[in-house]
C-alpha cells in the first residue's frame, strides 16, 4: 500500500537482511521506506551535483579553446 499517491516499488531483499534493516530503522527512529528514500534522494542529489561540476569543467575548458583560437 503506498501513500501520498507515491507508486510503490518492489525489491527483493532476503527476510533475515529485511527484519535487521527493520531493527536497525527503527533503532533510529524511522522507518525502511523513509530510510531508502533518503538514501535515493541523497544519492541522485550527489550525481546531479557532480554532473553540474563536470558540465561547468567543460565549458570553462570550451570558452578557454575558443580564446586560443
Amino acid at each position: 500500500m503506498t501513500t501520498k499517491g507515491t507508486p510503490g516499488r518492489m525489491v527483493r531483499i532476503d527476510d533475515e537482511m529485511w527484519d535487521a534493516y527493520g531493527r536497525l530503522c527503527a533503532a533510529e527512529g524511522t522507518s525502511r521506506a523513509d530510510d531508502i528514500r533518503r538514501h535515493v534522494h541523497s544519492r541522485v542529489a550527489a550525481a546531479r551535483k557532480a554532473e553540474a561540476k563536470q558540465g561547468a569543467i567543460q565549458r570553462r575548458l570550451d570558452r578557454l579553446a575558443d580564446d586560443d583560437s
